[in-house]
């Protein structure tokens, strides 16, 4: 399924085979929409409304919110994954990646670029 800005196969990537499935389909776009308010508070851009046709722009938006998703999906329920530490280390390693998609997305004059170059 596609959601406004990522995808469910790539939440799902990310949040690895010992995700609980009860974080369903419903959860997934209610988590997407609040990555989205965050991400246009935190770069004072609102990206869905202004969305970017560059294919480039849209995998860092994508990869941003996805590993948001991600984070709150492992987070709704450890106990599927091998131990907690395992499921603590997949949220660190999406939360770093989030935070460079985020250095880059609040940059203004990466923001200018993205809007006059990348449509």
């Amino acid at each position: 399924m596609t959601y406004i800005i990522t995808t469910e196969i790539e939440i799902q990537q990310k949040s690895g085979a010992n995700v609980n499935t009860a974080y369903d389909t419903t959860a997934m776009e209610n988590a997407e929409l609040r990555g989205i308010s965050k991400l246009n508070l935190l770069s004072k851009h609102n990206w869905v409304d202004n969305l970017p046709t560059s294919a480039d722009v849209k995998a860092i938006l994508s990869d941003y919110i996805s590993s948001f998703v991600a984070i709150e999906a492992i987070n709704y329920d450890m106990s599927g994954y091998t131990s907690r530490a395992e499921a603590e280390s997949m949220i660190t390693v999406l939360r770093d990646g989030m935070l460079m998609n985020q250095s880059i997305l609040r940059d203004k004059k990466a923001v200018t670029f993205i809007t006059e170059h990348a449509t």
